[in-house]
């Protein structure tokens, strides 16, 4: 099939509140691809693959707040449901507003007592073309774990992708940040512009989550996706997947 885009954007699978909420607010929280009994099997390969990855794709940043294993469209068929699930492509036709790609997609713990991480984007919005309503990326963050305020469920910044170049000064925390909650299996799928960054875990349990970003297809992916993808992945993946990571 080569009419990828149009085929995801009608679609009709957005949820319209979640659809209202991203044009708005930049983010929402929606159902999830895994069912809900199939969550614990998740999280079982979730460890495994975090515990077995090569030492390259494995990132604790500067402060060791989070752990990052990159490459997770090459970790087993339990993986691959999560960057197909088609109220996110939906979004990405909403948000993104043309032909877009998979560019990443990792694991990403964050530790006990992580302290809140500053406010950031992830793509500014001086590309966005809003006399279209279309914006450079599309993320998603899939709830290993449960999200709540207390083991750092990652917080937004309502209408921010929306904010003008001055208004974007903003100090760690924000006034009317607030907290993206939700079960285990749920996603959260948002504007690349809006502002946003998880923040504190105060429990003693680490809090998991896989998280993935769609760019415009011609621009440069951040993940090298086509030049890792190994054999066996290839093989069990449909056409869609692979129109995704182009």
């Amino acid at each position: 099939m080569n009419d990828w885009f149009k085929t995801m954007a009608n679609a009709s699978v957005l949820p319209i509140d979640a659809a209202r909420a991203l044009d708005e607010d930049g983010f929402a929280v929606i159902g999830g691809p895994v069912e809900s009994h199939c969550i614990a099997q998740l999280a079982h390969g979730y460890d495994a693959e975090v515990a077995t990855a090569d030492p390259s794709d494995r990132n604790s940043g500067r402060t060791g707040a989070t752990t990052r294993v990159n490459d997770f469209v090459n970790r087993g068929p339990g993986f691959d449901p999560l960057y197909v699930h088609p109220p996110i492509l939906e979004a990405c036709c909403r948000v993104i507003g043309r032909p877009f790609k998979l560019s990443t997609m990792h694991a990403r713990t964050l530790n006990p007592h992580a302290p809140v991480q500053g406010l950031h984007m992830d793509f500014p919005p001086e590309a966005a073309d809003h006399a279209a309503g279309a914006w450079p990326m599309v993320g998603f963050i899939f709830m290993v774990d449960r999200f709540t305020a207390e083991n750092g469920a990652t917080l937004f910044v309502p209408g921010s992708h929306r904010w003008s170049k001055a208004q974007r000064e903003v100090p760690v925390e924000h006034r009317s940040q607030m907290p993206a909650c939700g079960d285990a299996g749920s996603v959260i799928v948002y504007n690349g512009s809006v502002w946003h960054g998880h923040g504190a875990n105060v429990t003693n349990h680490a809090r998991r989550s896989i998280q993935g970003a769609y760019i415009r297809r011609d621009a440069k992916s951040g993940g090298n996706l086509p030049d890792r993808m190994r054999p066996d992945t290839l093989a069990r993946i449909g056409d869609l997947a692979k129109y995704l990571i182009a």
